[in-house]
């Protein structure tokens, strides 16, 4: 995923969610909703977390150093995990504590009709954004379902965003149906009810991005399918006999990291050997771009059914 499509969808997000939260806050202010209250700081934090997505891509462009020698490319997955948390703790906990402080002390709402007038303008406003993420996803998404789209992702923005704008319409129907029940029944604990939902809505999409974040953060390797086209990169030549052991790493969302050992002819001087791995990592790097740190390692293979030292994995024979 290139960076312009994640900006772009956040970007929308930002926009859509300040123009929310304002309005959202105003209904709250004037009507005493309480959903218009969760609903208000839900979007206030989402504003933030695409600020901080945002911040997290900038950072992740700065140059490597001697402090860290592979870049900042992980700084993308360090951003995306501090908005689950911020989505779980202000989102869903404070949505849950409104709504619970509802239930214990209901009032009735003061102007009943604007908060379902915000709730539609605020739905319009969402669809906007969740229809930019949807768009700039299909670019790469490829065949992938969105469940798959999502949990194997290696840019955290998309995902993110398309978790926090499904989650925010819902939300906006579960707080028109709470305020609705209110005014139609004139019993406060629907717009309660309505905000409790929407707690539990949100953390629950926010344990969901922490698990999937947590995962880019503890390190990824690459899919099966890029993983095989790496392989056979490498093998689409006569320079080596075939893989003895090989391990991706991504480094960052646009960075992957391939080692791997590769078995050489015994007889072959050192020079012959050098040139060989040279070729090999070009033809990686043509069918892989995102394979920027390569690492191939000689080595003489030895059967394992045979006496002597064992290689250890995979072993992957070169043509015939």
């Amino acid at each position: 995923m290139s960076a312009s499509s994640g900006n772009k969808a956040i970007i929308a997000a930002l926009g859509a969610n300040l123009g929310i939260a304002a309005t959202k806050l105003i209904a709250w202010g004037l009507s005493g909703s309480s959903s218009m209250l969760a609903e208000g700081v839900h979007s206030l934090a989402d504003s933030g977390n695409q600020l901080l997505l945002l911040l997290g891509g900038r950072k992740s462009r700065k140059d490597a150093d001697t402090e860290h020698p592979f870049g900042y490319g992980r700084e993308r997955y360090v951003y995306a995990f501090v908005v689950s948390i911020i989505l779980f703790s202000i989102g869903g906990v404070f949505s849950l504590y409104e709504g619970v402080q509802k239930l214990q002390d209901p009032h009735h709402l003061d102007v009943p009709w604007l908060p379902i007038l915000v709730l539609l303008v605020a739905m319009a406003l969402e669809s906007f954004s969740l229809r930019t993420a949807i768009k700039e996803s299909n670019h790469t998404r490829g065949g992938e379902t969105w469940v798959q789209f999502i949990r194997h992702a290696k840019a955290p923005e998309l995902p993110v965003v398309l978790l926090e704008d499904v989650a925010a319409l819902s939300g906006l129907v579960l707080a028109f149906l709470g305020v609705g029940l209110t005014i139609v029944t004139g019993d406060p604990i629907w717009d309660a009810i309505g905000t409790i939902c929407i707690g539990v809505l949100l953390v629950l999409v926010a344990i969901v991005l922490g698990v999937e974040t947590k995962s880019l953060l503890v390190g990824e390797g690459a899919r099966p399918a890029d993983t095989a086209t790496i392989q056979r990169a490498i093998l689409d030549g006569p320079e080596t006999q075939r893989i003895i052991h090989m391990k991706t790493l991504y480094l960052g969302p646009d960075e992957l990291l391939v080692a791997a050992k590769l078995a050489f002819d015994a007889e072959l001087p050192f020079s012959d050997v050098a040139a060989s791995i040279d070729v090999i990592e070009e033809r990686v790097r043509a069918a892989m771009p995102s394979a920027r740190a390569i690492y191939l390692e000689p080595d003489v293979f030895h059967d394992p059914s045979q006496p002597g030292p064992l290689t250890d994995t995979i072993i992957i024979r070169g043509r015939e």
